[in-house]
């Protein structure tokens, strides 16, 4: 017991900045309380987010103001179905005056990168952006590049406009740690955003921290005690959603594809941890991982045809899973 008391002051004491952080960003955002914990989480492990909403709900001011609040290098790139993988990750260049080639960098090399719009390139950028993802690293000409730490990428996908979009491949979507589905915001905070922006009185955010106190959460969320119980519920939600009829799910029967890979039972850790870190707890519960289990799962189950003609989606089969898997 002394040892769980000892563990929540540690945590208690590391996560202590972040309170201030969200109050910080919450004078520029209003609402959205969930997107901006979750980009947090993947700020705490290292975990890319895709980002799925309508124009206009400030996904992109969110990122860039987090970047503003804890001082780190931002950059956004706009993609397009003609974007080039240069264009991304960077270039040879002939410099005349060494007689030389050297590397250029593209705007990747950044903590933070905003794909916006990720869905809107095509596969050879697909495929650049994804080794920097995987690798934390790029390749220009023969020369390989690591990137700064963190290296986070925050990507954006508009849900209702199609035309001129890609699919992005199963294994990039993998990559990502969670996939954020947010709406509009309610009556009252469509009030606040009425008033904060049509005002006088010009609302900005301050560096709150550095990047160094952010790798010092980053290892102190990885402290976080996750009991083997609880482990093991993490494993039995994951393997629900590759043998539905196995854990007693027959309705699913049919209707998944492809069930999560080994990344979600990971990443479910992962997060899992940083959502008890961000409430100051310095242990993992069930209700941790029923929290960020549907953003951690919903892109990564592969419906069947039987699924899309009966109009059943990703969301219901994780809703359900979660229903019926025991809870230790």
């Amino acid at each position: 017991m002394q040892d769980v008391r000892a563990l929540n002051e540690f945590v208690a004491r590391e996560s202590a900045f972040l309170d201030d952080l969200t109050a910080e960003v919450g004078k520029v955002i209003v609402g959205q309380s969930p997107m901006i914990e979750r980009i947090l989480i993947g700020l705490l492990t290292g975990g890319h987010v895709l980002i799925e909403g309508v124009p206009g709900l400030a996904k992109t001011l969110a990122v860039r103001t987090l970047c503003t609040v804890i001082d780190a290098q931002f950059a956004r790139v706009q993609f397009t179905p003609d974007l080039l993988p240069a264009d991304l990750i960077g270039t040879v260049i002939y410099n005349h005056h060494k007689g030389e080639f050297t590397s250029k960098l593209g705007p990747i090399f950044a903590n933070l990168v905003l794909a916006d719009e990720i869905n809107r390139a095509p596969a050879k950028v697909q495929s650049a952006l994804l080794e920097a993802m995987q690798e934390r690293q790029v390749t220009i000409g023969e020369t390989s590049h690591k990137l700064p730490s963190p290296f986070i990428v925050m990507a954006t996908q508009n849900p209702i406009e199609q035309e001129g979009t890609y699919r992005l491949p199963e294994a990039q979507i993998d990559r990502f740690m969670m996939m954020i589905k947010i709406g509009y915001p309610s009556r009252q905070e469509e009030r606040e955003i009425i008033e904060r922006n049509t005002g006088t009185l010009e609302v900005s955010a301050t560096k709150r921290i550095d990047l160094e106190r952010l790798r010092g959460a980053s290892r102190a969320v990885k402290d976080v005690y996750i009991d083997e119980r609880v482990k093991d519920y993490i494993v039995d939600v994951v393997f629900a959603t590759r043998d539905p009829k196995q854990k007693g799910l027959t309705d699913l029967a049919g209707l998944i594809e492809y069930g999560a890979s080994p990344r979600a039972s990971i990443a479910l850790a992962l997060a899992g941890r940083a959502h008890a870190f961000i409430r100051h707890r310095g242990y993992v519960t069930p209700e941790d991982i029923k929290a960020i289990g549907p953003d951690v799962l919903r892109h990564r189950i592969v419906l069947s045809y039987e699924a899309e003609a009966e109009e059943v989606t990703a969301e219901q089969i994780v809703r359900r899973v979660f229903e019926v898997v025991e809870v230790p």
